[in-house]
């Protein structure tokens, strides 16, 4: 069956309620037939203009909010790229016949992303309901008196909302940009480690609220050998970023003492049992030696490295698998198992962040990295670790923090 042609351009004129197309930038891109009519406009006078200047605020009320929080709601789609509802508004509009004389309006506005290719917001949808007939009407002649009195404190309650939310807004970009400084501070800095090629990556939610509680760390050991890790701490903010840190220092520690990765996650666990929030954190830690071209390993419920080969075959490190830190009420000795590696190789170690996603099943996430790496084998670690990122996180960015370690062996 054909599919049926439409123009779009015919239906989003048509649409029943007032509805307009705005650039990034604010600018009047289009607006539908019931926008102008309601608004008293003609397209000429809206179209490629900026919108305060077609609609500015009213000069005679030292009280009118109106613009200030359209427009904030406006830029702040534009920058996270989701749906912003808000409160009702009054928002005076001049008549175009009477210049100097103002009509009082009020709205109940929405403001939507339109995202372009490449994730990035090209347009917004700024649809709007006007209630000013059913304000009038509450207050009429005829009206109810408690029923003006219930919109009267309907009004307050919703401006109040909009303060509200707006001081949350604030506070949450205010933790995140916190949080992110002390993930910053924890965090080893990549530096040479002897001869070996090593990228690191870190990338941030984009939520304000899902940050820090991924970290990776490299210790350099006595002989040819180095020990890596990563891990992923389940809460966020500041919070997991104190976690993140205890926790990234002790496994460290303990990697400089313990006989193997077992070992050092076994303490780790007892340490976490006195660590509020490091319950059910997920860690993966590997030691490679160099001159006997081995990798031993251990995994405390988290996601399994990935070996690839110089032909381009990936081996998923899944052999040592035991559950999250504070997941059992007894100490139990961790499991490890070695794999031999051959010189041209990578391992990637990494947080659910890269490849998880809520819409499929873990097997499909590993099997889009493993097609990844292979298809950039040839790559040293510094293009391979931008690479993955490039290939495996969304074109918006992730709603979970991401760590990545890639080693060339």
């Amino acid at each position: 069956m054909r599919e049926p042609q439409i123009d779009y351009a015919a239906v989003f004129r048509a649409l029943p309620g007032m509805v307009a197309l705005l650039t990034p930038d604010l600018v009047y891109a289009d607006a539908n037939e019931d926008f102008l009519r309601l608004a008293g406009r003609t397209r000429e006078q809206l179209l490629g203009r900026y919108i305060f200047d077609v609609f500015p605020e009213n000069p005679n009320d030292p009280a009118a909010a109106g613009m200030r929080e359209t427009r904030e709601s406006m830029l702040r789609v534009v920058e996270t790229g989701e749906r912003d509802t808000m409160a009702l508004l009054r928002y005076d509009i001049e008549d175009p016949e009477r210049p100097g004389h103002w009509q009082q309006h009020y709205w109940s506005p929405v403001n939507a992303p339109v995202h372009g290719p490449d994730g990035k917001v090209v347009l917004i949808v700024h649809r709007v309901e006007e209630v000013t007939e059913l304000i009038r009407a509450r207050g009429g002649p005829g009206g109810d008196p408690q029923a003006r009195v219930l919109e009267a404190e309907l009004y307050t309650r919703s401006r109040e909302l909009q303060e509200v939310n707006e001081r949350l807004r604030r506070a949450h970009a205010r933790e995140r940009e916190v949080a992110l400084a002390l993930q910053a501070a924890l965090l080893p800095a990549p530096r040479p480690l002897g001869n070996h090629r090593v990228a690191v990556r870190y990338r941030p939610a984009i939520g304000a609220l899902n940050v820090c509680g991924d970290w990776y760390d490299l210790v350099e050991l006595p002989g040819n050998r180095i020990s890596v890790a990563v891990g992923d701490v389940v809460g966020h903010g500041l919070a997991a970023a104190c976690v993140m840190g205890q926790l990234r220092s002790a496994l460290s520690a303990a990697a400089r003492v313990a006989d193997g990765p077992a070992q050092a996650l076994e303490v780790l666990g007892l340490y976490a049992r006195f660590v509020d929030g490091a319950e059910s954190t997920t860690a993966v830690k590997a030691y490679i030696d160099w001159d006997t071209h081995t990798i031993s390993y251990s995994s405390a419920g988290h996601l399994p490295p990935a070996l690839l080969q110089p032909d381009g075959t990936v081996t998923f490190l899944d052999g040592a698998t035991d559950p999250p830190l504070g997941a059992r009420p007894d100490h139990v000795p961790r499991p490890q198992a070695d794999l031999p590696f051959t010189e041209g190789s990578a391992l990637v170690l990494y947080t659910d962040g890269l490849v998880e996603r809520r819409t499929e099943d873990i097997d499909t996430s590993l099997a889009r990295l493993a097609d990844s790496l292979t298809r950039h084998r040839k790559s040293e670690p510094e293009p391979l670790a931008d690479a993955l990122l490039a290939d495996l996180l969304p074109s918006k960015g992730s709603t979970d923090d991401t760590a990545l370690v890639v080693i060339s062996l």
